[in-house]
């Protein structure tokens, strides 16, 4: 299970140095959860060296949340006054994204897409 972290530490810290030195608008993780796809496509026994520690680190997933929610709870004192904003930002992007997840599977629906529901 150490080689399945070290070798996702690797892969994020390359992610992290590709963002820096390319400038690349995507965090560093992102960019390295890309480049262990390719790694993963290209070297198919390096699944059996990764999938221990991904099973464990999946199982405790909601331990990697209690920090996020920590700095949310820190953050929301310098929002005090902004409510009103705050509130209206999270609704009106809630909106739009229902309205494009919607669209995008109105367009990939076979029969649905772009032709107004005609013959498939």
């Amino acid at each position: 299970m150490l080689l399945a972290f070290a070798v996702l530490l690797v892969f994020q810290c390359l992610g992290e140095g590709l963002v820096f030195l390319v400038g690349l608008p995507v965090p560093g993780p992102v960019a390295g959860m890309l480049l262990l796809l390719a790694a993963l496509a290209a070297f198919p026994r390096l699944q059996a060296s990764v999938e221990g520690g991904a099973n464990e680190l999946l199982r405790h997933l909601s331990l990697l949340f209690v920090p996020a929610g920590v700095g949310i709870v820190v953050a929301a004192a310098s929002g005090s006054g902004h409510w009103l904003a705050i509130c209206a930002a999270v609704a009106g992007s809630t909106v739009l994204t229902l309205a494009v997840t919607a669209l995008v599977l109105k367009a990939l629906t076979p029969g649905h897409g772009g032709n107004g529901g005609g013959d498939v």
